[in-house]
């Protein structure tokens, strides 16, 4: 007897391209938000210089730095992966929060530099962050096994957030054309940035190239590994 196939058995992904209302099946939120990654260079070589217990601690020095940047600018952890981190800004606001991920990301480079000459002054080792931040369409959702559930943020823009970040050096700020226009588009003389555009970065696997700014560093460092 031939077997009687449903249309959604048919094309089981189907389902989740029937609408893109803020409601979807995997009961995530659709919305245009902000995410930035930073990212602890030179951490490879640092878990191989030092005992694990001293990583640890200056793994928690490191994300304490970070974590205080993000909530100073009404930002969002929502990954931590021990020598990274992945937050969102303006999940809930009708902005959506380039600016405050920007001024985050400038935060966590200079309150991270003093943190970093120590480490080095103290234990011979060279580090530093680098940032990546881009703004767009994100879904935000619970992932995860069961009794594993977390909230997460899904979507291109965070590929792009994490690539930016993987391209900066230690001490860099790097961010899209998006961030920079919506920033720029605010008008806030008051807390203006200073922006540098850089050339266009080619992502792998996307037909055009993408625009990139930075924020200007004093000092960059080249670090081999991650």
């Amino acid at each position: 007897m031939p077997m009687i196939r449903s249309p959604q058995a048919a094309n089981p992904i189907s389902r989740f391209h029937r609408t893109t209302a803020p409601s979807v099946s995997v009961g995530a939120t659709i919305t245009r938000a902000t995410v930035l990654f930073v990212d602890l260079r030179g951490y490879t070589g640092i878990a191989e210089a030092l005992p694990a217990a001293h990583v640890m601690s200056l793994v928690e020095e490191f994300c304490a730095a970070i974590a205080h940047a993000i909530e100073s600018h009404q930002g969002r952890i929502f990954h931590i992966a021990g020598d990274g981190m992945m937050a969102g800004f303006g999940l809930r606001d009708a902005a959506p929060g380039a600016r405050e991920a920007l001024a985050a990301g400038r935060q966590m480079v200079r309150d991270f530099a003093p943190i970093a000459a120590r480490w080095c002054r103290e234990l011979s080792i060279n580090t530093g962050i680098g940032v990546g931040i881009h703004l767009g369409e994100v879904a935000q959702g619970v992932l995860g096994p069961v009794g594993r559930k977390t909230t997460t943020l899904i979507g291109d823009t965070v590929n792009v957030a994490a690539r930016l970040c993987n391209r900066a050096r230690a001490g860099e700020v790097l961010f899209s054309a998006e961030v920079a226009a919506t920033v720029e588009s605010e008008e806030r003389v008051a807390d203006s940035f200073a922006f540098l555009q850089l050339p266009q970065f080619a992502l792998r696997g996307r037909a055009r190239p993408l625009d990139i700014w930075c924020v200007p560093a004093i000092e960059r460092i080249a670090l081999g590994g991650t």
